[in-house]
């Protein structure tokens, strides 16, 4: 192997290197975009339900947006099976749920149901017990 040949071949795996790392660095620092999701009409919609912690061991808070608060909506969580495991009225901005015996571990999925019954937002989280 001569000594111009390892010299390139260092040379180019260098700037390689360097153009990784630059790209690495960038993903780092993009900006948190909100989640946006496709509705079933095709219009996009932000998420807009906060659900935390997730992973839950004990007990998920779900906050709500001020205007959903006196619009009679009501809020439901069901199993990964679908079986239905809370339902409540939207009656303030913060809403606690707190896990029963029949909470095992898994995924669950909430829904935001407006008046009719139309599917307004939905979301998941995991519980770890």
């Amino acid at each position: 192997m001569s000594r111009t040949f390892t010299y390139k071949y260092f040379k180019s795996f260098y700037r390689v290197s360097i153009i990784a790392v630059v790209i690495c660095i960038s993903a780092f620092n993009m900006p948190a975009k909100p989640e946006v999701l496709s509705g079933a009409d095709g219009a996009l919609q932000v998420k807009t339900i906060k659900c935390y912690p997730n992973p839950a061991i004990s007990f998920i808070n779900f906050e709500f947006p001020s205007e959903y608060v006196s619009r009679n909506y009501s809020l439901q969580v069901y199993s990964f099976t679908g079986r239905k495991m809370y339902e409540s009225g939207v009656t303030g901005p913060k809403a606690l749920l707190t896990f029963t015996n029949e909470f095992y571990r898994g995924i669950y999925v909430y829904q935001l149901q407006d008046k009719t019954g139309k599917i307004l937002e939905t979301g998941k989280f995991q519980v770890n017990r």
